[in-house]
This record gives structure tokens, C-alpha cells and sequence, in this order.
């Protein structure tokens, strides 16, 4: 049994994780909840019974066995680095330490041996990429990859309380006849705010000179580094939609060999955190009211695309703040604890 440690557990990531923690069996003998000093003292409830949330400080997670950090990348690079010195597994979920290559970047279904090369830290990849590479690995392996292009459909909930807070308002007060008055999205440091309610915003993270977004640069280059790739053509467009929680992906894929659609389909039928959903004619397809709460990735709406040769189309829907984050990083810590038995 471990001692474990969640940094960031009143946050939306960090409950999730909590919750993974029991809902997945990890074995767990003592349990440290940290947070930031607005939310240090509050009280958590787990099966382990209430659990009072500390400050983030070192000596409070002191002794932990595995720590799970959900708190951004500022506190992940201060924290990680230290607690990794004193002997505790760090699974990070920031984008503090995913392209650093001292430091495997792990979504178990696809790269599960990753885990036995790291020095102390592990790296949660986006959640975009989780539920992406998750659909996407397995055509990868039997037929290559040319090219990928994907363009996703992500829910508020990805950027926090405060987003899931404004869909909600703003939704009202359209709904009253009112103006909304925006004020978190696309981020909420962003000199300009756009209403989320019944529109989409094509703005994901801070733009690049290039005309990308860093959501739609994590993507590439972490798809690359999963699948041991680095000249795998990648394009994204991230997109973020009035949709609460589970974020959507159309991903159009071309293949070395040609993928005839029955054996596609048999192949993720058949491979690990996917469930296929593909069948139109009865109205069968991955929606986002579908998956939330669940651990796997929905697949469907499989069809040849006749534009380019050995060519297809996907349409993945994961639940972000599930195996896009919380539930991901519990199976790595699972996969590691299993191999010490």
C-alpha cells in the first residue's frame, strides 16, 4: 500500500483524480490532499472518510510514495524536481515536463514501457492528445501513418470551473434576452473575451506567429513523441464549444498501406480503452452526453475518404477531465505499482 499525494485536488483535474484513485483500486494507505492557500484548509470528502487539504508546501507531502500533481506548470516545476530528489514518483499533469526527453510521456493503452525510463517524473500528456493517440495508435501499428489531421471540438470544462461557470451564466442570460458579459474565455488573461454560449471559438491556448495555437503544437508534438515518430506529418485546429464536459475530435487519417474500413473496425473493436460506436443507420455515434464519467475513448463514424488514396475518416469523443487527465495518469501509477508486485 502507498502513501500518496494529489497537488491541486480541489481543482477540477484534482477531484477527478481523487476519484480514479478508488474508482480504479489504486492501492492507496494514506492519502494527501494539497492545494493552493485560497483552498488550504477546506475539507475533502473520500472513502478514506473527510480529508483536510494542506498547503502545497514540500514538507506537507513529505514521505509520499507517488504524487500526482494538477496544478499548472509553475508549481509542477518547482515541486516536481524536489519531491523526484526525495525518492516520490511524481505523475505530472502540466505541460511543464511533456517534451522534455528525460521524461517518458505516457498514455498506457499506446505506450505503457515508456513508464520503466523515467528518473523520478512521469508526464500526463493534453488531454487532446490522450484521447486522440488513444483512437489513433492502433491503425498506426497494423497500416503506418502518412499524414494526420485533426480538428477538435473541446468543452469548457477543459479550461477550468470558471469556464464551466460562464457557459452556464452566459446560456441564461441569452436565454433571458440578455447581453452577455464574457469575461474567461478563450482564457481568462486574454486582453479580449468572447462569448461561449450557442457560439464556438476557434482559439484554444495563446496563438504563435505562425498563426497556431500552443493547444494546437501540444497536440503534434506530443503525438510524435508517443508513437516515436518525430516526422509523422501532424495538423490541428483546436476549437472550444458550448459543451460542458467531453471534448470531440474529427481526425482524417491517410495510411502507408491501405485500411479496408471491416478490418479498421476489428482492429479498434479489439484494442484496449476503445469502445466503438459505428453505426449510423441506427443513429449510433460518439456524443460527448455519452462519455462523460467514463474511462474509455468512443470511436465511430468510420468511412473511407475518397479525396486521397488510403484515406479515412474518425470521429473520437473522450472525456477530457477522465481518461484525457485524471484517469490516464491512475493507470500509470497502476502500471508501475503492478510491475512491483
Amino acid at each position: 500500500m502507498l502513501r500518496v499525494a494529489v497537488v491541486g485536488a480541489t481543482g477540477a483535474v484534482g477531484r477527478e483524480i481523487v476519484s480514479a484513485i478508488f474508482e480504479l483500486e489504486f492501492p492507496v494507505s494514506d492519502l494527501i490532499l494539497a492545494s493552493s492557500p485560497r483552498s488550504a484548509g477546506s475539507k475533502v470528502s473520500t472513502p478514506m472518510g473527510e480529508i483536510t487539504v494542506t498547503n502545497t508546501e514540500i514538507s506537507a507531502l513529505e514521505g509520499a510514495d507517488v504524487a500526482f500533481l494538477a496544478a499548472g506548470a509553475s508549481v509542477s516545476r518547482k515541486l516536481a524536481p524536489e519531491l523526484a530528489r526525495r525518492g516520490t514518483l511524481v505523475i505530472d499533469n502540466s505541460s511543464a515536463f511533456r517534451m522534455d526527453p528525460e521524461v517518458p510521456l505516457v498514455v498506457p493503452e499506446v505506450n505503457i514501457d515508456a513508464v520503466h525510463e523515467h528518473r523520478g517524473i512521469i508526464a500526463n500528456p493534453n488531454c487532446s492528445t490522450i484521447i486522440a493517440v488513444v483512437a489513433v495508435a492502433p491503425i498506426y501499428r497494423r497500416w503506418g501513418l502518412e499524414r494526420m489531421i485533426v480538428s477538435t471540438y473541446q468543452a469548457v470544462s477543459g479550461a477550468g470551473h470558471a469556464a464551466i461557470e460562464a457557459l452556464a451564466d452566459e446560456s441564461e442570460a441569452v436565454l433571458a434576452g440578455l447581453d452577455p458579459l464574457p469575461s474567461v474565455l478563450p482564457y481568462k488573461s486574454a486582453e479580449v473575451h468572447h462569448q461561449i454560449a450557442f457560439n464556438v471559438i476557434p482559439h484554444v491556448d495563446s496563438f504563435c506567429e505562425d498563426g497556431y495555437t500552443r493547444e494546437e503544437y501540444k497536440m503534434t508534438d506530443e503525438i510524435r513523441k508517443i508513437l516515436q515518430d518525430p516526422s509523422l506529418k501532424i495538423s490541428a485546429t483546436c476549437v472550444r464549444v458550448p459543451v460542458f464536459r467531453s471534448h470531440s475530435e474529427s481526425i482524417n487519417l491517410q495510411t502507408c498501406q491501405r485500411a479496408p474500413m471491416d478490418e479498421v473496425r476489428a482492429v479498434l473493436a479489439s484494442s484496449p480503452g476503445i469502445r466503438l460506436m459505428d453505426d449510423p443507420a441506427s443513429f449510433a455515434y460518439p456524443m460527448p452526453i455519452h462519455v462523460s464519467g467514463k474511462d474509455d475513448v468512443e470511436v465511430g463514424r468510420l468511412r473511407e475518404d475518397p479525396s486521397a488514396p488510403n484515406a479515412m475518416w474518425l470521429w473520437v469523443v473522450g472525456d477530457q477531465l477522465r481518461k484525457g487527465a485524471a484517469s490516464n495518469a491512475v493507470q500509470i501509477g497502476l502500471a508501475l505499482y503492478d510491475d512491483r508486485r
